[in-house]
């Protein structure tokens, strides 16, 4: 009996601790989904948001907004900094036509449009050890999209165009998880220093398993993830 009332305060008190979090997620999505913002509008009002529940909790110090800040402007920095590298690869792939050329190329080879299709979802999943989701994507879209949009799926232009997007999706957050590399799972054991970094990944490979079938499913059956567009064009 001792036992079972001191845990009712501690979940109470667990519970209080993540009221904030919900009160955010819920103000963002339900502004989203409700329609009174965009989605890059909800980014700033889930910052605004989480300025707010700092200051009622009283957690916020100068060092802390100081730190924010400055990680703030490193991250922007680093952001921007690829933004510039993608326009200029953009501007030299529009000039010398090399992604309409590989499109050529790879459809005279008559390769199965699926066969294409997995080795660029690989290509991701290697690439996904040394780089971010957002470098992969502006980096590589460019000279995937066109090749793809070439291919017969047996699927209208557009349709291909949002299966291609949610297999690439899909693919690099799985880069970030599978060994030897995976970034991600760095980024957590870093936080957890007491926890080897075996055992981390041998915490996400029931997840990288999931999210193996699940790419095989909409890698051979796009209907699964198309069916919900049909509705809401």
């Amino acid at each position: 009996p001792e036992h079972d009332t001191g845990a009712e305060p501690l979940s109470l008190q667990a519970m209080t601790g993540i009221l904030p979090i919900a009160v955010v997620f819920l103000v963002v999505f339900g502004g989203i989904y409700g329609g009174l913002f965009t989605p890059t509008e909800g980014a700033a009002v889930g910052a605004a948001a989480t300025f707010v529940a700092a200051l009622l909790k009283r957690e916020l110090t100068w060092a802390k907004l100081r730190h924010c800040f400055y990680a703030t402007a490193e991250s922007s920095a680093m952001i921007f900094l690829i933004f510039i590298g993608a326009d200029v690869m953009n501007a030299s792939l529009a000039l010398t036509q090399v992604p309409a050329q590989l499109a050529d190329v790879v459809s005279g080879w008559a390769i199965p449009p699926l066969a294409v299709v997995s080795a660029i979802l690989l290509f991701y999943v290697v690439l996904g050890a040394v780089m971010d989701e957002l470098s992969m994507i502006l980096l590589t879209i460019p000279i995937f999209f066109p090749l793809i949009m070439k291919l017969d799926f047996g699927m209208p232009p557009e349709m291909t165009a949002i299966w291609f997007g949610i297999m690439v999706l899909m693919t690099v957050g799985f880069g970030l998880l599978a060994p030897p590399v995976g970034l991600n799972v760095y980024v957590v054991n870093g936080m957890a220093k007491d926890v080897p970094i075996a055992e981390s990944y041998r915490g996400v490979l029931p997840f990288l398993a999931s999210d193996v079938v699940r790419t095989l499913l909409l890698l051979f059956f796009p209907a699964i993830s198309l069916w919900l567009v049909q509705y809401i064009r």
